[in-house]
């Protein structure tokens, strides 16, 4: 049967979330994906006995080291608590890294050393070259993909691994929340080392030397070889951005920059404008929809939130002449590059159905061996891409 834009009954996922299932009570195969992640990490006492397990492998691990985690930065709320938390709650020993690709905010650089100069956490800041980074995201818009952000994703991954293996780290810390932030399809953010490698090739016009592109092989070496592991302490800590937002005001003098991952004005202008009005995709149906079933937010203001365009109509044509001149196109160029068709990233090559095989392949290992199932797991599942 179907259904005019119909909504997921527990939160507001609908028709355009790629992969969505109804079942006949009007939930959503998203909303099990969610409550899966919510069984297989529960908070309060249970969440805190896992955690305080996990911080006493990593102070163990990092004994005698200068170091005992990486925590990645980015002077947004999830990553500036959790410098607080793991510091002065946890007491470990954690080097601050944060990734600079010409974008960041003020308000975020500002706050990144309030928090870290405050808490006395050493930071890492690395460098891209701009020419660089402005030219691979130009090969993203020319590529027409949906998440043009992806290289500064993977190049935050690429370096977190690095630095961590340099240092003799084991753990790196994620100041993310899927309670809060959900879980997104793939079709709309997926991205990888191959593709990346590949669009580069065929839109770009310069060789990549300083930015950071962590392989498939060097990944995996890695992460199961070095048994480098990333830990997501909101997983199990009860966390509340809200509350977060307003401690790091009192605490830290730390300044608000606007909204989900504002605090960086490429990656702003992809959620916000890019994928909604070119792809027709609003990240805030995911983002929201966590939040109802959190209990973060009722789904009738949800709903009310989802009503309206996700960017101030006001300044959302200064915004995009600051985008067009600091990428060095013209109107011109700008237009055309919006006007390709709209691209997949199962359009270019890259290692996705390699990984999903493999998936199907070592699940039942996975579930013999190890306490909780990966989170890549779940979407897959819950979209029948890997069989029970």
């Amino acid at each position: 049967m179907e259904y005019e834009n119909q909504r997921c009954t527990k939160g507001i996922w609908d028709q355009t979330v790629p992969g969505i299932i109804f079942s006949p009570n009007g939930s959503s195969n998203y909303s099990s994906i969610f409550e899966n992640m919510v069984s297989q990490y529960p908070r309060g006492e249970k969440g805190l006995e896992d955690f305080n397990k996990l911080v006493n492998e990593i102070k163990s691990k990092g004994k005698n080291k200068t170091y005992d985690c990486i925590i990645g930065v980015s002077g947004g709320t999830d990553s500036s608590y959790l410098m607080y938390i793991a510091k002065t709650v946890y007491n470990l020993n954690p080097l601050a890294v944060t990734f600079d690709n010409g974008w960041s905010s003020d308000i975020a650089v500002k706050n990144i050393k309030k928090v870290t100069s405050a808490l006395n956490i050493d930071l890492e800041t690395y460098v891209v070259d701009y020419e660089e980074m402005k030219d691979i995201l130009k090969s993203y818009m020319k590529a027409s993909l949906p998440w043009i952000d992806f290289p500064t994703d993977h190049a935050i991954k690429s370096i977190l691994y690095r630095l961590a293996n340099r240092e003799k780290i084991k753990y790196i810390l994620i100041g993310h929340d899927f309670r809060s932030e959900g879980t997104q399809p793939n079709e709309w953010t997926y991205g990888d080392a191959k593709q990346l490698k590949y669009i580069q090739k065929k839109f770009g016009k310069k060789k990549l030397k300083s930015f950071p592109n962590i392989s498939f092989i060097e990944h995996i070496y890695l992460a199961y070889f070095k048994k480098i592991k990333m830990v997501y302490p909101f997983f199990f800590l009860n966390y509340k951005k809200s509350d977060a937002h307003k401690f790091l005001i009192d605490k830290f003098n730390w300044e608000y920059y606007g909204g989900h991952h504002h605090e960086n004005t490429f990656t702003k202008y992809a959620i916000a404008y890019w994928m909604t009005k070119k792809h027709n995709i609003d990240k805030r149906l995911i983002t929201l929809s966590a939040q109802i079933m959190s209990g973060e937010i009722a789904r009738v203001d949800a709903l009310d939130q989802i009503s309206k365009p996700p960017y101030d109509l006001h300044k959302i044509e200064q915004e995009k002449k600051y985008i067009i001149k600091k990428l060095d196109l013209s109107n011109e160029e700008y237009e055309e590059i919006w006007n390709r068709p709209n691209k997949s990233f199962k359009d270019y090559p890259s290692y996705f159905q390699r990984i999903v095989r493999i998936a199907k392949i070592i699940k039942p290992l996975i579930n013999f061996i190890m306490p909780q199932l990966p989170s890549f797991f779940f979407q897959l599942e819950a979209r029948k891409e890997v069989s029970e």
